[in-house]
């Protein structure tokens, strides 16, 4: 029966979701344009809000568990596991006053509305993981601009999305330039439960009521750790032994 239900219930939230996309899309050049980053920003934020409420049309709920108090004035690495496109606007949405960017595959890039966009032009790594030449000297790039701004990088170290929720191994290359380069940075090491479920069925339909956990964990000072393996390991063995079977 939920299955049947979905059907049409995710021909909604689809038409709701692209137009949503196509509205900022140009509210996005506007601001970025005319008025600069910050305005760009704010535009941002209201996106990931607006794609939160596209979600409730599936039933979807989001609960983000926080407990410790994060300084803005000091530039964070965001580590998370992987479960679908649907982790990453409520991470930029509840993290949003650290100005979360992302790591992400060079082909997103190009070609979808708002998301295209922002990734161009607020701050993201674009990079080509399959060509080295282009990923490490991105990857400094980017651990340079976090640095000088204080913002926060989010990196998925799984590299791609668990279609069952079960974590993949970490890479660590990325981390490790981001650490060298992020010296002064906070790790917060995030697990995510259940967004998997959104995609249980394949791409079309979507799960219904799926409720999408975000729990954030101790923010750990990258200069505390003389070995790097090491903080990479806790980061991994922290996030991995919350994530729900």
């Amino acid at each position: 029966m939920e299955k049947i239900l979905s059907y049409p219930l995710t021909v909604i939230y689809l038409l709701f979701f692209f137009i949503t996309l196509v509205i900022f899309h140009g509210i996005q050049w506007f601001c970025f344009n005319i008025f600069g980053y910050q305005a760009h920003k704010k535009s941002v934020d209201a996106l990931q809000f607006c794609l939160m409420r596209c979600g409730n049309i599936l039933g979807t709920r989001y609960t983000f568990t926080n407990p410790y108090t994060i300084d803005t004035n000091q530039p964070l690495i965001i580590v998370a596991n992987h479960q679908s496109l649907h982790d990453i606007y409520p991470i930029t949405w509840y993290m949003r006053k650290h100005h979360p960017k992302f790591i992400s595959k060079i082909e997103l890039g190009k070609g979808i509305p708002s998301v295209s966009y922002n990734l161009r032009h607020g701050g993201a790594a674009l990079i080509d993981r399959k060509n080295p030449r282009q990923s490490i000297p991105e990857l400094i790039r980017f651990g340079d601009y976090i640095e000088n701004t204080k913002r926060a990088a989010v990196i998925f170290p799984e590299g791609t999305r668990s279609k069952n929720g079960v974590p993949k191994p970490f890479q660590t290359k990325g981390l490790d330039i981001l650490f060298k380069k992020i010296p002064s940075a906070v790790v917060v090491p995030i697990t995510i439960n259940n967004s998997w479920k959104m995609l249980k069925y394949g791409k079309f339909p979507m799960g219904l009521g799926t409720h999408i956990t975000f729990t954030v964990h101790k923010p750990l000072k990258v200069s505390t750790f003389v070995d790097k393996q090491e903080l990479i390991h806790s980061i991994e063995t922290t996030i991995t032994n919350s994530i729900e079977p």
